[in-house]
């Protein structure tokens, strides 16, 4: 049971969006500009960050959902996105990205983490700094939505196939309502 009271049609962040629209705005639009703006990273690769994140973090909201979300944007789909959650290391995806998994679970555990030779890995892997900084902002921003979420005790949808419908909304859409 939510510690707050929020319309318990709305599961997860979006409950608490809906419950304090002011803040979810520049929330919305940060997730908007990491996950969907220009980048050399796709927008799957960057949803799968924030799933691996999110699953590293127990946030099974987030990692639900994003999951989803990195499923419909990446090759392999859901196969894909469950072996890099699992163990990244082996998952079929490019060395670069799991490269930048490695730094986003760094990240996760503590920003400290990330070390010289974590980012020269990843520069050697072929990422740039710019996909340096963006997979540890995006780490960074997923453990405070995943705190957000779970330290107010939100809910789970009452179907697990909410998270794929709500994918196809995300793709064509983005986190950015339409107002």
């Amino acid at each position: 049971m939510p510690h707050i009271t929020v319309n318990p049609a709305l599961p997860g962040i979006v409950g608490l969006f809906d419950y304090r629209p002011e803040t979810a705005r520049p929330l919305s639009e940060l997730a908007e500009i990491l996950l969907r703006g220009p980048s050399t990273l796709t927008r799957g690769e960057r949803e799968l960050i924030a799933a691996v994140v999110s699953r590293g973090n127990d946030c099974v909201f987030c990692a639900s959902a994003h999951e989803a979300f990195a499923a419909a944007q990446i090759e392999g789909g859901m196969s894909t996105v469950e072996q890099a959650t699992r163990d990244y290391e082996k998952a079929p995806i490019s060395g670069k990205l799991k490269a930048l998994l490695k730094i986003a679970l760094l990240t996760r555990d503590d920003g400290r983490k990330v070390d010289a030779v974590s980012v020269a890995a990843a520069k050697a892997a072929g990422a740039s700094e710019t996909e340096i900084h963006d997979t540890v902002l995006i780490a960074a921003a997923f453990c405070m939505f995943n705190r957000y979420v779970d330290g107010l005790a939100t809910q789970m949808p009452a179907s697990p196939a909410s998270f794929a419908e709500r994918a196809k909304r995300v793709v064509e859409h983005g986190y950015v309502e339409v107002e």
